[in-house]
C-alpha cells in the first residue's frame, strides 16, 4: 500500500497562486519532526500538506515561529501555516501572523485532530471551546477569543480507557487508516475553500 506522502505526489494540481494581501489564515496543527509525521496529533499538518499540493505551493518558508506558504483560494489570499512550536504552544505562532496581517478572527481557520470522531470523519464548527485540545486552548489564549472556525479531523478514540491519552495521540496511523484519512483530505480541502469564501454554513451542511 502506498505511503500517504506518495499519494500526495499523485494529486493533479489545478490551482495557481497569485499576489495580493493576506486576508485568511489557515492553520494545520501538529508537532514538528519526522518522528511525529504520521501520528494522530498531526492530522492538521497532513491535511495542510494536501491543501498545499492542491494550491501548488510549498509550506517551507520559516516565519511567525512556523512554516508557511501563501496561496490563493477564489479571490482571497491565504497564508497556510504549520506551527513549529509544538502543539501546546500553537497559539504563539498563530497570534504572530494574526496580529501582523490584522486578520479577523472569523478568517482564522484551524484544522486539527479530534479523538471523539472515528478516523476519517470530519466536523466543522464556527467557534467554540477548546474541548480539551491543548493546541486549540493555546490559540484561544493567545488570540483572546474562541470565535474562529475550525475543521476537526477524526483520529479515533483510545482503544481502552486505561491507555494514556498522550500515548494515543502520539501513536502513528497504520497504513489502512492512512488511506481512509487521505480520502477525507479532499473533503476537508473543499470545506476550507467554502469557508474562505464565506460559506461556512454551507460547508457545515455538506461535510458534517
Amino acid at each position: 500500500m502506498a505511503n500517504i506522502f506518495d499519494l500526495f505526489k499523485q494529486i493533479e494540481t489545478k490551482e495557481a497562486s497569485s499576489g495580493g494581501a493576506v486576508t485568511h489564515l489557515i492553520v494545520g496543527l501538529g508537532n514538528p519532526g519526522k518522528e511525529y509525521a504520521f501520528t494522530r496529533h498531526n492530522a492538521g499538518f497532513l491535511t495542510l500538506d494536501y491543501l498545499s499540493d492542491i494550491l501548488k505551493v510549498s509550506i517551507n518558508r520559516s516565519k511567525f515561529k512556523a512554516l508557511v506558504a501563501e496561496g490563493t483560494i477564489g479571490d482571497k489570499r491565504v497564508l497556510l501555516m504549520q506551527p513549529q512550536t509544538y502543539m501546546n504552544n500553537s497559539g504563539e505562532a498563530v497570534a504572530e501572523a494574526f496580529n501582523f496581517y490584522k486578520i479577523k478572527p472569523e478568517n482564522v481557520i484551524v484544522i486539527f485532530d479530534d479523538i471523539s470522531l472515528p478516523v476519517g470523519k470530519m466536523r466543522i464548527r464556527k467557534n467554540g471551546s477548546a474541548g480539551g485540545h491543548n493546541g486549540i486552548k493555546s490559540i484561544i489564549a493567545h488570540l483572546g477569543t474562541q470565535d474562529f472556525p475550525r475543521v476537526k479531523i477524526g483520529v479515533g478514540e483510545k482503544p481502552h480507557k486505561e491507555m494514556d491519552l498522550a500515548d494515543w495521540v502520539l501513536s502513528k496511523f497504520p497504513q489502512d487508516e492512512q488511506k481512509v484519512l487521505f480520502e477525507k483530505f479532499g473533503d476537508a480541502t473543499e470545506a476550507v475553500k467554502l469557508m474562505v469564501s464565506g460559506k461556512t454554513e454551507e460547508a457545515m451542511n455538506k461535510y458534517n
